[in-house]
């Protein structure tokens, strides 16, 4: 039995926290906070707007369903940018700034994944616009970015089948998330230390007469 492709776009939340991709896959839980309201705010702007392709003479998509049998993915493209001399280029518009984790990148390179399966060619590199600087930040889709997305599509697919939550990141990230107050970090952080502390209260002594 062929397994259900993986959404994308959970590569992207699993990256960031396994927890917070759990609550939405799992659990069907999404609230909307100030950070994603923005966000969809811009893909519907992605979508109207003008883009300015990087290359002149390029053709443009948006918003292109892609999928990929092979690694097991579907998806959406924010653009595809087709240049004159047959290179993808796929186009992933974000809010914010870039942070230090590789989320948005494991989306991107899973888009490249699905386009080169799709068109039969390579796919690079592609870009990452930050609005918040109005900028294009160049990824390229390096082996080790392309072995870290079929990791995280297994790691995606373990917690789905075991049906079971991951643990809280608790630290900054849980401070800007939208899902925080279901999520409860710092409570099931608290339990945890509880336990540990409960446990080590009660080890045997290892000390002999």
């Amino acid at each position: 039995m062929t397994a259900d492709p993986v959404n994308i776009s959970a590569l992207n939340q699993y990256a960031y926290c396994p927890r917070r991709c759990g609550l939405i896959y799992l659990e069907g839980e999404f609230d909307q906070n100030i950070h994603t309201a923005r966000g969809n705010a811009e893909h519907e702007r992605v979508d109207r707007a003008a883009h300015v392709a990087g290359r002149d003479g390029a053709r443009i998509d948006y918003a292109l369903p892609v999928w990929s049998n092979a690694a097991g993915l579907i998806g959406k493209c924010d653009v595809v940018e087709h240049w004159p001399d047959g290179t993808l280029y796929p186009v992933e518009y974000k809010h914010g700034p870039k942070r230090k984790w590789l989320n948005d990148d494991l989306q991107l390179a899973a888009q490249a994944i699905c386009l080169e399966e799709m068109f039969a060619r390579p796919v690079p590199a592609g870009a990452i616009y930050h609005a918040a600087s109005r900028r294009r930040r160049e990824v390229v889709f390096t082996s080790e970015l392309r072995t870290l997305v079929e990791r995280t599509v297994e790691g995606i697919r373990d917690m789905l089948a075991s049906g079971r939550l991951p643990p809280p990141v608790n630290d900054r990230r849980c401070r800007e998330c939208s899902l925080k107050d279901l999520c409860q970090p710092e409570a099931i952080d608290a339990r945890a230390r509880q336990r540990r502390l409960r446990d080590a209260l009660f080890e045997p002594n290892d000390l002999t007469d």
